[in-house]
């Protein structure tokens, strides 16, 4: 697959809400930098007109605080155009392969349900202008292990591999690249980073808010799907994985791979589900629904570097504090020659992050005075989450390059399901936990013998 640039974007379903919400503030960000510099071709179902279109993404600036007369607005306006039309007809495609006139390599973005994806996709092939392109697709890549390899193989009947970009927003989130830059630009660090260091490995996503509006898509998906078979895994792969081999970042999407290919599928005995008090008066959800709202799950990796360490993984709404973070807790020193008990094993490493981006190393000194007591110091770095770049940019850059590393591939997609699909049996135990707690009452002897919980701390 070449990296040559494309000369077209189309985006179908360009007025929906991920447009109004990510693409177009996105967009006027490449063109700020300087990247976009091709037609942006809309496709939808509405019967607009291209005024229409520009007015939508005029309105769709200003509610991102975006200026809709600054230099990069004005350049993507000026670069819009639009096609009207049913996607499930053979019209629309024919409408689209006019409006594309001379330009042959085009990096089509789906932001459309997956039902959509085999349709669009044989749409594109019909008029002769699958070659040479690249397809973004959203997810959900599926809704378990047999609907993604159906959604692969549907995909795979008109374009290639190489050309499919799996998108999850947090590939693109300025902290993840914060994380896998702390890792490798850090020869301290990356080193302890193994079964021989690390005791354990804890990851929390918690959202102190509910469904609220968004029940009867929620009611169909749950977090398992939602966060954890994706967003999270990712985030631990980022963690875990091998520097990538050779210059650059290349490999890095295969380093990534491994680590998920590694995972062992779940055992149903270390899969806890919770659902808040109220999901289900919430407008959308299905009477007596046993979607869960809340996930905790013990991971084992089962590879020569991680064999052994435990991965304790939860999500939930309606917990105390919306914040994500990873905990690194390593081994005590082999030998307590000051007799500190538990605080000689305090070194940890905290990887918060949302809401902003906080890398903290915690080491143990000596309090000042007499006799050994231990003092517990923070080393932490920080970025400033208003120099963040959105992270639809990064990715609908890099795709415009041809960069995979910032996406999924395949087997990765197929890999994280196959570790998740247990947590998706039916009759699995769904605990009531009340709004504003740390989950079921269950959720507290999870970790086992010798761990517990930290709780993430937003600001620390």
């Amino acid at each position: 697959m070449t990296t040559e640039r494309v000369d077209a974007l189309v985006i179908f379903g360009a007025t929906g809400d991920l447009a109004k919400l990510e693409t177009f503030p996105a967009l006027v960000g490449l063109c700020e930098r300087g990247v976009l510099d091709m037609p942006v071709i809309g496709v939808a179902t509405g019967g607009w007109d291209l005024e229409r279109f520009r007015d939508y993404a005029r309105a769709s600036l200003e509610h991102n605080g975006i200026p809709a007369d600054g230099a990069g607005a004005e350049k993507l306006l000026g670069l819009l155009r639009y096609v009207d039309g049913d996607l499930t007809q053979d019209t629309t495609y024919q409408a689209l392969d006019r409006e594309l006139g001379d330009r042959g390599r085009v990096l089509y973005y789906l932001e459309v349900p997956p039902a959509l994806f085999g349709r669009i996709a044989r749409g594109i092939a019909a008029v002769g202008r699958a070659d040479h392109a690249r397809i973004m697709v959203e997810k959900p890549f599926g809704t378990d292990l047999k609907s993604a390899r159906e959604l692969n193989a549907t995909m795979h009947e008109v374009f290639p591999e190489e050309a499919v970009f799996r998108v999850d927003h947090w590939l693109g989130l300025e902290q993840m690249e914060n994380l896998m830059f702390a890792r490798f630009a850090n020869s301290v660090l990356e080193p302890l980073l193994d079964r021989d260091h690390v005791r354990s490995i804890q990851i929390t996503m918690a959202e102190a808010f509910g469904v609220d509006d968004r029940g009867r898509f929620y009611d169909r998906t749950g977090a398992v799907r939602d966060v954890l078979q994706n967003h999270l895994l990712e985030l631990l792969a980022t963690v875990t994985a091998d520097p990538p081999d050779g210059p650059g970042l290349a490999e890095w999407q295969d380093s990534r791979a491994r680590v998920i290919t590694a995972l062992r599928p779940l055992d149903p005995a270390d899969v806890l589900l919770g659902q808040y008090d109220g999901y289900l008066d919430v407008p959308g959800v299905a009477p007596g629904s046993r979607t869960e709202t809340y996930v905790a799950a013990r991971f084992h990796l089962d590879s020569w570097r991680w064999a052994g360490v435990p991965v304790l993984i939860r999500a939930g709404k309606r917990l105390p504090v919306s914040a994500s973070e990873v905990w690194v807790t390593f081994h005590g020193p082999p030998r307590d020659i000051f007799g500190l008990g538990s605080s000689a094993g305090a070194n940890t490493l905290r990887v918060q992050v949302r809401p902003e981006s906080v890398l903290t190393l915690t080491l143990v000194g000596k309090r000042p005075g007499a006799g050994w007591q231990a003092q517990s110091e923070p080393l932490s770095f920080s970025e400033r989450p208003e120099h963040d770049m959105r992270p639809y940019d990064r990715l609908i850059g890099a795709a415009l390059d041809g960069q995979r590393w910032l996406f999924a591939p395949q087997d990765t997609v197929e890999a994280a399901w196959r570790a998740v699909d247990p947590a998706l049996a039916p009759g699995l135990p769904v605990h009531t936990y009340a709004p504003g707690s740390w989950g079921p009452s269950q959720a507290a002897d999870f970790p086992g013998a010798g761990e517990t919980w930290h709780d993430p701390v937003p600001g620390t």
